[in-house]
């Protein structure tokens, strides 16, 4: 099952490849975020190691549970051949009602028919006041007019 834009990246489908992945994440739906990596996919979130697509999900699912009203934006950094780095940054909100702003960079390794192969992703949680939310759309993928992260002076 191919996923386009397909290596080898240049910096129009860099991009395309980081918003269609940032639209994903924004749908907090954890079966279809993991259709986007292979079914080995060898993935490093801050602390945790695991492999694999049922992994993927039942990670995303734990992850979505406790971050509340969950809103991404990533930006490329870098890209080269099957390879991507993007930065990227996350607002959320815990059960305690306590916000947050998740900062963080990941690499990417795609194989050749576009499915992410690996994923490394160290991320930082700074607590925010609600009122110094910058991620305000209605919950889903960002809207195409709301600014990304270098316009957000993030």
């Amino acid at each position: 099952m191919a996923r386009p834009p397909l290596p080898p990246f240049t910096a129009e489908s860099a991009a395309q490849k980081a918003r269609m992945a940032e639209d994903a994440w924004n749908t907090r739906d954890p079966a279809r975020v993991a259709l986007a990596y292979t079914e080995d996919s060898q993935w490093r979130n801050r602390s945790e190691f695991f492999a694999g697509r049922p992994a993927i999900e039942a990670f995303l699912t734990r992850k979505w549970a406790a971050e509340n009203a969950y809103r991404l934006i990533k930006d490329v950094w870098a890209f080269t051949g099957n390879r991507i780095a993007v930065r990227f940054a996350y607002e959320w909100h815990n059960d305690a009602g306590t916000w947050f702003r998740s900062h963080g960079n990941e690499q990417w390794e795609f194989t050749e028919e576009g499915l992410m192969r690996r994923r490394e992703a160290s991320i930082n949680d700074v607590p925010i006041a609600e009122n110094e939310r910058k991620f305000l759309w209605d919950l889903g993928p960002r809207p195409a007019g709301h600014p990304g992260l270098s316009e957000l002076g993030l």
